[in-house]
């Protein structure tokens, strides 16, 4: 029986220890039928609910000031080349670089796919 590769670092060392499938590289552990649920929770979304893609063009749906500056990125921005951050801690998870504004990081629920 071959194992499935470690979803988080894809290492193809993985072994069994009773129902769970670990990876010796990074120390991952995961059930076999949780793969999927991992997947499906890693996915970003808009703020209508559209799926988001590295590269991807948004739309900003709402003005938003930026922390320690005056500046404000308007309703209707286009951003283009978004990268997407899905381990974010913060709830900022698109990194992008906005016209006239420089880099900065966004939250998917105040864009919207172009």
């Amino acid at each position: 029986m071959s194992l499935p590769n470690c979803p988080k670092c894809s290492s193809e060392y993985t072994y069994e220890d009773a129902d769970l499938l670990i990876c010796p590289e990074c120390s991952h552990e995961w059930k076999q039928g949780e793969q999927v649920a991992q997947d499906a929770q890693q996915m970003i979304k808009d703020a209508f609910g559209n799926i988001l893609n590295d590269g991807d063009t948004v739309t900003v749906v709402k003005d938003l000031k930026i922390k320690g500056s005056s500046a404000v990125v308007k309703v209707g921005t286009k951003v283009k080349n978004i990268r997407l951050l899905p381990d974010a801690s913060d709830g900022h998870d698109i990194d992008c670089k906005i016209d006239g504004v420089g880099s900065m990081k966004l939250k998917s629920e105040f864009v919207k796919k172009a």
